[in-house]
């Protein structure tokens, strides 16, 4: 695999983690203590490996901010522990990646760093809800997906909440076995 693809498979798995924050966020958030930051990751620490793969970034991986240090490495790590059919995928999903509009991507990062803000247990439940999401026929999802379209935003705030609801709601009890006719 050459560089190039090797260095856009990268920017992919630290994308978003390794975007700026909006300019608002980042006025609204408190500062981070000192003793609290990221520290720089020297490129001697890194595997040759990884300064295989990063190697676009080693002559000025120091000038680099640590936070961008930090997701470079994570991801590269990452990469290297995938398998061929794992790569491959990361490739597609890179390549799908660029091909959204600008709006497009920009809500998505949107959404992943809300889903990011989300305390683990509702990220685990998210998770649990797309994978049920998934594992239903592709006529149901489609029909889903239009009626969430189609509806106001006040009927999709009914429709959150009536799963909220349900959710919540704790399961019916089952009748009991009725004995066998003699």
């Amino acid at each position: 695999m050459n560089n190039n693809w090797r260095s856009l498979a990268l920017a992919l798995l630290v994308g978003v983690a390794a975007l700026p924050a909006a300019p608002l966020a980042a006025q609204e958030a408190p500062a981070v203590p000192a003793e609290s930051a990221p520290a720089p990751v020297p490129w001697s620490s890194l595997s040759p490996d990884q300064q295989r793969l990063l190697s676009r970034y080693g002559s000025q991986w120091s000038t680099l901010p640590p936070e961008r240090q930090q997701a470079l490495t994570h991801g590269s790590d990452r990469w290297l522990r995938m398998s061929p059919g794992e790569r491959d995928q990361a490739r597609e999903r890179f390549s799908h990646w660029r091909s959204l509009p600008p709006e497009q991507r920009h809500a998505l990062r949107g959404r992943w760093q809300k889903f990011q803000s989300l305390p683990p247990e509702e990220q685990a439940r998210v998770r649990q809800n797309f994978h049920r999401f998934q594992q239903l026929p592709p006529a149901r999802r489609e029909m889903l997906r239009q009626q969430w379209r189609s509806a106001t935003p006040a009927q999709r705030q009914q429709m959150v909440q009536h799963a909220r609801e349900q959710r919540l709601r704790p399961p019916a009890p089952r009748p009991a076995p009725r004995p066998p006719h003699h």
